[in-house]
């Protein structure tokens, strides 16, 4: 996927305006460049992924944004620092295919949720695929996703866009707030 993708892809979920994110597992960054680029000048965002090679790589995305880009090593399932975090939480979390790759997603999407602030959103990209796969070992359906967010103490998801993915079925774009 291009960053233009991405940011089509995005673009009905996110808030235009300075504001603090994570996008975690950013792998390359392309949702990074997009969030940069959506949010606009004076944004922080913490590009988080396990990968120590992938977040090597997103160190060029500080120059290249000129967003204010933090890479962070960090496995989602597992406790991870952001240096700088606003005391009152993120104004918003992006999971692009990310939630899929996590068996107890329900746990660790109530964690994470705790970083975002009162009236913050969270945003999940994921496959609107119903079996699971080595590529989608944890499918996360729309259906599923609604069970999760209400969990995690967040509204029900709204479906903010549609793609058909190269990998085949379809990509979603759901957006939740936190109450």
């Amino acid at each position: 996927m291009l960053t233009a993708d991405a940011v089509a892809l995005l673009r009905d979920a996110i808030p235009r305006g300075p504001a603090v994110w994570a996008d975690l597992g950013a792998g390359q960054g392309i949702f990074a460049r997009a969030l940069g680029q959506l949010l606009g000048p004076g944004s922080r965002i913490y590009a988080v992924d396990r990968d120590r090679d992938a977040v090597a790589a997103l160190q060029r995305l500080v120059p290249e944004t000129g967003i204010d880009v933090v890479p962070v090593v960090g496995d989602l399932a597992d406790p991870f620092d952001l240096p700088g975090e606003p005391s009152g939480g993120l104004d918003g979390m992006l999971l692009a295919n990310a939630l899929h790759f996590v068996a107890n997603a329900d746990v660790v999407l109530a964690n994470l949720v705790r970083r975002v602030r009162r009236g913050g959103r969270v945003v999940v990209i994921e496959y609107d695929r119903r079996t699971a796969s080595r590529w989608v070992p944890h499918p996360v359906t729309p259906d599923r996703l609604a069970v999760l967010a209400a969990r995690a103490g967040l509204s029900a998801p709204i479906i903010t866009a549609r793609r058909e993915s190269s990998f085949g079925g379809e990509l979603y774009v759901a957006v939740a707030g936190r109450g």
